[in-house]
């Protein structure tokens, strides 16, 4: 909304507050649920979108509602985008573990994936999608051309433990864009992005990339390097603001809490809009 947009929101849950606290209280949306608010757009003709963006989902039969009304959604209009974040699980100090039900694995590969047109997945959510593991750049490239095959012209790995050129203290997110032209021929552009390690753990960073991932190629729809280039510098933006903030109210010595690390995104709202960029792209 802070970029411009039109958004129509569904939450497909209304928590207390988010799960990375030690209690939340709340209510789960259902498919029939879902299915019930979107006849409603439906009878009121207002469900021509331009974008759909989804991101943590727990339930199957939710995953598979969200499909068919992004196919159908999709007749409605051709040149929507389907922005899909299929969050699934990650690696923490090297191994991988899912934190959604496992039966979720085979809808977002055989269902969702198919219809998205741009996928954000971690390392290990790429790995999942495609049964191949990533240990070297070029398996990751290789994981991003059977994850475009799979229907996706923009596959972004928003975060890796592969080595970064910069170092041991840099985090590296790859990027790949697939297009055909009209005279059948295709081109891949590839990037990759290193941004500093912040030395905390945060929750709501992949939505929020997610998010500003799908303004930025609305605005560079050719350039990937930049999208890149403006989504991970106002992460930096944010993440930095929000550690800076999070040990003041922590105090001398203290490790942050839940509540201290609550990303700081209404402080950041100009660097949302208008991010100075501080992580440069590199072209492969």
């Amino acid at each position: 909304q802070v970029l411009g947009f039109e958004v129509d929101t569904v939450n497909s849950v209304q928590f207390s507050n988010h799960t990375g606290y030690a209690h939340w209280k709340g209510q789960v949306l259902n498919s029939d649920e879902l299915h019930e608010l979107y006849e409603g757009l439906k009878l009121n003709k207002v469900n021509r979108y331009d974008y759909v963006l989804t991101g943590y989902t727990r339930d199957t039969s939710f995953l598979a509602m969200v499909v068919d009304i992004v196919q159908e959604l999709k007749q409605q209009n051709s040149n929507l985008v389907y922005v899909c974040d299929p969050v699934m699980g990650d690696k923490w100090n090297g191994e991988g573990s899912m934190y959604v039900p496992k039966d979720l694995l085979p809808v977002y590969r055989d269902k969702v994936v198919p219809v998205a047109d741009i996928i954000t997945p971690n390392q290990f959510e790429a790995e999942l999608l495609t049964g191949r593991k990533i240990y070297t750049e070029k398996d990751a490239l290789e994981v991003m051309d059977v994850l475009h095959a799979m229907g996706p012209e923009t596959v972004v790995i928003t975060s890796s433990d592969l080595q970064a050129p910069l170092g041991n203290d840099y985090l590296i997110a790859l990027g790949s864009h697939r297009k055909t032209k009209a005279d059948g021929t295709r081109i891949t552009q590839r990037i990759r992005v290193e941004s500093p390690k912040v030395d905390a753990v945060f929750v709501g960073t992949g939505d929020l990339f997610a998010a500003m991932l799908l303004a930025w190629t609305h605005k560079h729809p050719n350039n990937l390097k930049v999208a890149c280039e403006k989504t991970v510098s106002a992460m930096q933006h944010v993440l930095q603001r929000t550690i800076k903030s999070a040990k003041v109210q922590a105090g001398e010595g203290n490790k942050p809490n839940s509540a201290q690390l609550e990303l700081r995104m209404v402080q950041s709202k100009k660097d949302i809009e208008n991010p100075e960029i501080i992580v440069k792209a590199t072209v492969l």
